[in-house]
């Protein structure tokens, strides 16, 4: 199968946003998107993602990425979303997605790439174990989201 990886433009954003929510439905939270095309090409300064494309031009994979700042290290990469189409899985193209995050966090001279798995995603941990990545279970997820942000005062004394 030839497949390639490139950069994404924002006519990809419609596929781009598919599989973004392909993989939501995976992580069972489908109901928590509400990110468009629109605000995606509204914000496209703010990410950079790859898309795996075949050789009809079908886009069947994605790294979505931005680059963050840790107090501990400095500039890392954070691996926001990396998706392949059920149907394309294990053909080593979320591999290839993922040699080129390493390939930009290099070349941006990053101290660290970090990103999140759902602890029941064993093929996906295999996998980032297999590329070197350690898997830690002590750190808790917070959030809080844009109504909470809006709704959010904060008390004067």
């Amino acid at each position: 199968m030839d497949i390639t990886i490139r950069v994404a433009h924002k006519e990809d954003f419609p596929s781009v946003l598919a599989l973004i929510k392909e993989l939501a439905e995976f992580e069972r939270s489908l109901d928590e998107v509400t990110n468009t095309v629109e605000l995606m090409r509204k914000e496209q300064e703010h990410f950079r993602c790859f898309v795996a494309e075949t050789g009809d031009k079908e886009i069947i994979g994605i790294a979505l990425y931005f680059f963050a700042y840790y107090t501990w290290v400095g500039k890392s990469l954070y691996l926001e979303d990396i998706i392949v189409k059920k149907e394309f899985r294990g053909k080593k193209i979320g591999t290839a997605l993922m040699e080129k995050i390493f390939e930009v966090a290099r070349a941006e001279d990053c101290k660290r790439i970090r990103w999140q798995v759902l602890d029941w995603n064993s093929t996906a941990i295999g996998m980032y174990r297999k590329l070197g990545a350690r898997v830690d279970n002590e750190w808790l997820n917070c959030t809080v989201d844009h109504d909470g942000i809006i709704m959010h005062t904060v008390q004067k004394s």
